[in-house]
């Protein structure tokens, strides 16, 4: 009797640990798409010379090549980091399903989902934060050994300050070292 409790509780917590790695997975893809619909920054407007502007907006004057450019980069790296997410979460979808383990090997399988998920939240919050600090598009990607972080500029560049503000959002949201954050830009 006691036995079919344990294995009970167990597979509860497997079930739940499964359906909240889903959760993240599918927030992770709905804050990487363009026209982000749970997006901060267009929530407060200012009004400026040329009528309502949304706070936040960067406003880019590079040409359309490169403009061009750059959101197929961000297109193609979110393609590939949600490509490379949905393959390991499926590997620990299917070790966890698997009757054939240890207990010690779903232990490992559910710390590893609960790592994923935690990286998936992560990447989405930066993202969010970052472009709330006037970035266009940002792009984040958290690993075990750091994080990095692409974001769309204008001509003049990344500055000392937007890049130290950048790195204080990582820092913040994750706990890497500060030797382990890279933060990079493309126009």
């Amino acid at each position: 009797m006691k036995l079919n409790m344990i294995l009970g509780k167990k597979q509860i917590v497997l079930a739940s640990l499964v359906l909240v790695l889903g959760a993240a997975i599918y927030l992770n893809y709905t804050f990487s798409q363009t026209g982000q619909p749970y997006d901060i920054t267009t929530a407060a407007t200012t009004s400026g010379d040329s009528g309502v502007e949304h706070y936040g907006e960067a406003q880019l004057t590079g040409a359309p090549a490169e403009d061009s450019t750059a959101d197929e980069y961000f297109a193609q790296a979110r393609l590939e980091r949600q490509k490379s997410r949905d393959e390991a979460v499926e590997t620990l979808a299917d070790t966890l399903g698997s009757a054939e383990l240890s207990d010690e090997e779903k232990e490992l399988a559910t710390a590893k989902a609960l790592e994923v998920s935690k990286q998936i939240e992560s990447e989405a919050n930066i993202e969010t934060l970052v472009k709330a600090k006037g970035f266009e598009d940002c792009l984040a990607i958290v690993s075990g050994e750091g994080v990095r972080v692409v974001v769309k500029t204008e001509e003049e560049g990344l500055n000392a300050e937007q890049a130290a503000q950048i790195k204080n959002i990582i820092l913040e949201e994750t706990d890497v070292l500060a030797e382990n954050v890279s933060v990079g830009e493309i126009q």
